[in-house]
């Protein structure tokens, strides 16, 4: 597969200008490249999922709010958290199709991306899509993240989820990834009390920080944590 124009794409270019409309009201300033590369990552995901089930929303409109834009949402918070630090290591876990996880590679092209999926055929989608948009720091990895360990140094500095899971199977499962002084981003919808009152002493919430995402009326927040002791229990 390849992101040459090919039938079907013409609704997907149209999408450029509510791109950049809604990155900017993201506070986001992404040049033509970066909008080019995302609309580009939508119409691979379109032609990918006629065959795998990649996602199940289907329009280039729905799929630009529900997952680009959706995604293109903690770009800023993200920064934050890391300040003015290079070379951070991200690893979105179960990230399927590559959410947040692609669209943080094109954004921020100094963030070093990994997309892992127990699921091979979206591991291999990733690796195309790193391959056709010529991503050198966005790979995808065929693994459980329960087997992904930090030793010899190759922890990373956020381990990030978007519909994973709950947040205490999302911390256990992903716990031995995180480098020394790293931290969780989980991505949600309408956080339920009991799901934070559910984490382990173990596990320390820092912030719970609301997101407005542009064109979806859904409510979504990110919940920021860090390890509050050397192993879960």
């Amino acid at each position: 597969m390849s992101v040459h124009q090919q039938p079907g794409d013409a609704s997907i270019a149209a999408l450029r200008e509510p791109l950049r409309a809604g990155a900017e009201a993201l506070g986001l300033a992404l040049d033509e490249a970066q909008l080019g590369g995302l609309l580009a990552y939508l119409a691979l995901i379109g032609r990918w999922s006629r065959v795998y089930n990649l996602t199940a929303v289907r329009s280039p409109a729905d799929m630009l709010t529900h997952h680009v834009l959706d995604s293109l949402a903690v770009v800023a918070p993200l920064r934050r958290q890391l300040g003015k630090g290079v070379g951070a290591r991200l690893l979105d876990a179960g990230s399927g199709a590559g959410l947040p996880g692609v669209v943080v590679a094109l954004a921020c092209p100094d963030i070093d991306v990994t997309c892992v999926d127990a699921v091979a055929k979206k591991a291999a989608f990733i690796q195309q899509v790193a391959a056709a948009l010529r991503l050198p720091n966005l790979r995808g990895l065929h693994a459980r993240v329960e087997s992904l360990s930090a030793a010899r140094g190759q922890g990373f500095d956020v381990v990030a989820s978007r519909a994973f899971a709950s947040l205490a199977n999302f911390t256990a499962a992903s716990y031995g990834a995180l480098a020394e002084g790293g931290i969780w981003m989980a991505m949600k919808g309408k956080l339920a009390p009991d799901e934070l009152a559910a984490l382990p002493a173990a596990v320390t919430v820092f912030h719970v920080e609301p997101l407005t995402v542009p064109g979806l009326n859904a409510q979504r927040c990110i919940v920021w944590m860090r390890p509050a002791s050397p192993a879960l229990t």
